[in-house]
């Protein structure tokens, strides 16, 4: 299974001319294949998940179905792949805009959702007719192998897919060799802010396109008028489902004064009645000290637990506090109280990042309004921030990244548009 960087990248471009002359029914047939391998290695990726992860078995069958989701919805893209006519200026001028494939594809996936993001790096990638290097994370080589043995069983030829495995010490050295090979034409990294940075900034090196998907710091706003029982839910899901280790992770309860204490005593009880199992382990111990210092500094400033244990709930947060802003990735999650909406709005917005946020409310006007105001690439209107399709265009703005996953978002992502014109009548030039 250990291939070295340049030996993946070379295989992929080798592979590259076949795959992508390949008919859009081929791909698509050869997908859907390995979405039933995947499901026929459920019961595999609970166990290895559980040993590399601590995963519970509930995040792992969840990742396994929305992984299959994500290759099947990418099936579905190969004959959605379309192009243009425009209308020229020059007679007899046909001008076309065609998407084509643009070669290798180098995708970098993290840990926390392995099979989901694992599944993602590489689906819309190949129905576009690329070929890919999937970067394996180094919490979860065994889990992403299996990803791959999934396309190897499927039938797909030698080149296709590859996976790069390494020690945690030589991360760097080996996706900075990905990126600067030059049959390596794009790159997709879900990762963290910081190493997003360091992976643009070497791309740009080479005028590379990136689509970075990273961290997140989501608000859920609560109105007066929201249905609390509902955002109660929605916020205990979204705020502790995987143990808080989702990018759409819930991580700032921003709450109107006039249902603050109401709506504070019933996430409490909500909180406190989560079973630890339910909410999982973090992934290991430096994880969870990352996630007791965020606590301490808050509690130390005059925060107040309202619940804590596996799922902790911090009422009182302020901006002087380290958890206003830092990403816990934990299950830890602040409330923040406002005195009105437009006060929600701007603290909603006091954040770098801009992944997901979601807003509950009684008039689904109000949460339209209020949504289109929340600087973020998804806002859920009486959702929970943790919402997830394979067809939906999935991204952030600012520290959270740019460009888009998803639907035929990915088609844009993963292709080339070119404008190829074919001319009709002899031509009439002035020299």
């Amino acid at each position: 299974m250990h291939i070295s960087p340049t030996a993946a990248a070379d295989a992929a471009a080798a592979a590259f001319p076949a795959w992508s002359a390949l008919g859009p029914n081929a791909r698509r047939s050869m997908l859907n294949r390995v979405a039933a391998e995947l499901e026929d290695r459920a019961d595999l990726f609970v166990q290895v998940m559980a040993e590399e992860l601590r995963a519970s078995e509930p995040w792992a069958r969840f990742n396994v179905m929305l992984g299959v989701g994500m290759i099947r919805e990418a099936a579905a893209l190969t004959t959605q792949i379309t192009g243009e006519v425009i209308p020229s200026d020059k007679p007899g001028m046909l001008s076309l805009a065609l998407r084509e494939p643009v070669g290798v594809i180098l995708g970098v996936a993290p840990w926390n959702a392995p099979i989901i993001l694992g599944c993602r790096a590489i689906a819309a990638p190949l129905a576009c007719g690329n070929t890919v290097v999937l970067k394996a994370s180094e919490r979860c080589p065994r889990t992403h192998a299996l990803i791959v043995e999934a396309f190897d069983a499927a039938g797909f030829p030698a080149g296709v897919v590859n996976l790069v495995t390494n020690d945690p010490n030589d991360a760097a050295e080996v996706v900075g060799a990905l990126i600067d090979h030059p049959a390596v034409r794009r790159i997709n990294f879900t990762g963290s802010t910081r190493v997003g940075r360091i992976v643009a900034r070497r791309a740009a090196e080479h005028l590379k396109p990136v689509l970075l998907e990273l961290g997140g710091k989501a608000p859920l706003i609560v109105l007066e008028d929201a249905d609390l029982d509902e955002a109660v839910k929605a916020t205990a899901f979204g705020a502790f489902m995987n143990a808080g280790q989702i990018c759409m992770s819930t991580e700032r309860i921003i709450v109107v004064e006039p249902i603050a204490e109401e709506f504070t005593r019933r996430l409490a009880e909500k909180a406190a009645a989560i079973p630890a199992a339910a909410v999982g382990e973090q992934v290991d111990e430096a994880a969870a000290a990352s996630a007791r210092a965020l606590i301490d500094d808050a509690m130390v400033q005059g925060a107040r637990a309202i619940s804590s244990g596996a799922a902790t709930v911090l009422d009182g947060i302020t901006p002087a506090m380290r958890l206003y802003r830092e990403e816990s990735f934990a299950p830890v999650v602040g409330i923040i109280r406002v005195a009105d909406e437009e006060e929600a709005i701007r603290l909603a917005n006091d954040s770098d990042y801009g992944l997901a946020a979601a807003v509950f409310t009684g008039d689904p006007a109000r949460g339209l309004r209020v949504a289109r105001r929340v600087r973020s690439g998804i806002c859920h209107v009486n959702g929970p921030t943790v919402h997830d399709e394979a067809q939906m265009p999935f991204g952030g703005v600012g520290f959270s990244g740019y460009g888009r996953f998803g639907g035929k978002a990915g088609i844009e992502a993963f292709t080339e548009l070119r404008w190829i014109t074919i001319a009709g009548e002899p031509g009439h030039y002035p020299i």
